[in-house]
């Protein structure tokens, strides 16, 4: 007999009755005896941490009280962790939770208690997997733009400076300057790398850091490099809008002194790692430049300089505390002049800014997640992570969620993986033991770890080494190894990688995003990145606020 739509519908129905009209009788007869529940005991699942957990966290969200008026956050706080993908934000909270003596799944980082949080699409304009200049430019400007672009819109061709006149794009830092709000930019990369440098500056190419790594045909027409359009902030952004007087970044603390210093031994600061640390070829000191611009301000690059600010009457701050970027967090011990830490440069920040009446907008950059990840070392990268951590709690615990907005997320993430079904508690940077207690072994009879990496430059096993970038100095060795003998977790270890490459790679998934304060409950669901500008901008009114400052 052929069925019909209809006759399978009355036959459906017909089913569905005949169940709501069986016996209670009926039921019992066919409930297997041992999962049988008395209505007395159907909340069992009360007594568990778990469930208990949860009935919390639903009572903590239905007494929050939203604050979404624009022009609600006096101040803003936004940090990027760069290469900061999901596995790494919870292969560090595992890390971090086995560093306290937990099994480390239940621990969380400071952001991750924050109350709202989301997803955050990272690809360019031009591209599916993105880099830093594109991806943070979109953070910054609530634009998404091409590949390897600064603060300009995808109309510009990269390498080619006669595209970015009228295309240049006016960025979170610029309007809060305008606003009469401080500003500061931290970082621990080179201060004019791509991430930081997408808040004050506009180029048609990343790596034009300063003038010796510009094509000569741009640096004849007069094109500012990156660490020009810095030092002379104040002069740019009054120069683009007619009648603006600002007083230019009042904090910037981060690495990249080669980009400031001439290409002349005697310019050599203190703890030069090469014979001669500065890279400018146009016999240009900007630093002694800024110094003559902000003599009142004050110039440090060593930690007993920056130990000795006084937050409280400092008005201008300029720290380049490294020839490239700073130390990995877990190598910061081994610089030569010393370094202080992400969490110390953002609460010295805070401390400065927050003389300001009118406000405050600060961008903080854990910059050196992603080279660890560049160089295959899970180690290097949650550790940094782990210390980003430290520095938003730093940040929470200065401010008020009254008055202040803080965001946390990503600028992408990388092909990093968490995997290999280990047991709970199971060291995370360690092989493979799984719930029976035995060492797990591949298919190729060899054990394995939980983190890897698709692609990169493959294991090393270089003990107790604290600098990532270690990796560099050796061979290739993508593939799989034998790591019996190997211990995994010492901080010289760098993960198997498949596929061979000279360093890894981005990865274009969505990367998580975490706010508090006022503005925080517009972050929720998945966004474009460019997204996150706008809940910055209404949250603290930047546009109507420099609109006011400009009439």
């Amino acid at each position: 007999m052929k069925l019909t739509t209809q006759s399978l519908l009355a036959l459906a129905i017909t089913a569905a009755l005949a169940g709501c009209n069986s016996s209670d009788n009926d039921n019992d007869a066919v409930t297997p005896e041992p999962f049988r529940i008395a209505k007395a005991d159907i909340a069992t699942n009360t007594g568990n941490p778990y469930y208990q957990a949860g009935e919390s966290n639903v009572a903590a969200a239905k007494a929050r009280t939203a604050n979404n008026r624009r022009g609600a956050a006096k101040n803003v706080i936004l940090f990027v962790g760069d290469g900061m993908g999901v596995s790494t934000v919870t292969a560090a909270r595992i890390l971090d939770g086995q560093m306290k003596g937990g099994q480390g799944e239940e621990n969380s980082l400071s952001f991750d208690t924050f109350p709202y949080s989301g997803l955050v699409k990272t690809y360019n304009v031009d591209a599916q997997t993105p880099d830093s200049a594109g991806t943070m430019t979109a953070l910054v400007s609530g634009v998404k733009t091409d590949v390897g672009v600064i603060g300009v819109d995808e109309d510009i061709l990269r390498g080619d400076h006669t595209t970015v006149a009228g295309n240049e794009l006016m960025s979170a830092i610029e309007m809060a300057e305008i606003a009469g709000m401080s500003t500061g930019v931290v970082s621990t990369a080179r201060i004019t790398h791509a991430t930081p440098a997408a808040t004050y500056a506009k180029s048609a190419d990343r790596n034009w850091e300063d003038v010796s790594d510009m094509p000569q045909e741009a640096v004849d027409a007069g094109f500012p490099d990156i660490a020009d359009q810095l030092v002379k902030f104040e002069q740019y952004l009054e120069g683009r809008l007619s009648g603006l007087d600002v007083d230019g970044l009042d904090v910037v603390m981060g690495g990249g002194r080669r980009h400031f210093l001439p290409k002349d031994a005697s310019a050599n600061s203190a703890d030069a790692r090469s014979s001669v640390e500065g890279d400018r070829t146009d016999n240009r000191n900007l630093v002694s430049e800024w110094q003559s611009q902000y003599p009142q301000g004050t110039y440090v690059m060593d930690k007993s300089g920056f130990d000795a600010i006084d937050a409280a009457t400092a008005t201008k701050v300029f720290g380049l505390f490294n020839e490239s970027h700073m130390q990995y967090e877990a190598d910061r011990d081994n610089d030569i002049a010393g370094e202080p830490s992400l969490a110390e440069m953002t609460a010295k920040a805070i401390d400065i800014l927050d003389n300001n009446d009118k406000g405050y907008f600060l961008v903080v950059e854990a910059g050196r997640i992603d080279h660890g990840h560049h160089a295959g070392s899970a180690y290097g990268a949650l550790t940094d992570t782990i210390e980003m951590s430290e520095a938003v709690a730093r940040a929470a615990e200065m401010t008020s969620a009254q008055d202040t907005l803080i965001l946390v997320t990503a600028d992408h993430s990388h092909v990093f993986t968490i995997a290999g079904y280990p047991k709970r508690g199971n060291p995370i940077l360690g092989k493979v033991v799984g719930v029976d207690g035995e060492q797990a072994s591949a298919s190729d009879g060899l054990p394995y770890t939980t983190l890897g990496y698709t692609n990169g430059r493959g294991f090393q096993d270089l003990g107790d080494e604290t600098d990532a970038d270690a990796s560099y100095h050796q061979a290739i060795n993508a593939g799989r190894h034998d790591l019996t003998d190997v211990d995994t977790t010492a901080p010289g270890y760098h993960q198997e990688a498949l596929v061979p490459r000279s360093s890894e790679t981005h990865a274009a998934e969505d990367v998580g995003v975490y706010a508090c304060g006022p503005g925080a409950q517009l972050v929720t669901g998945t966004n474009e990145q460019s997204y996150l500008f706008h809940v910055m901008e209404h949250a603290a009114d930047l546009s109507g606020r420099a609109e006011h400052a400009l009439n």
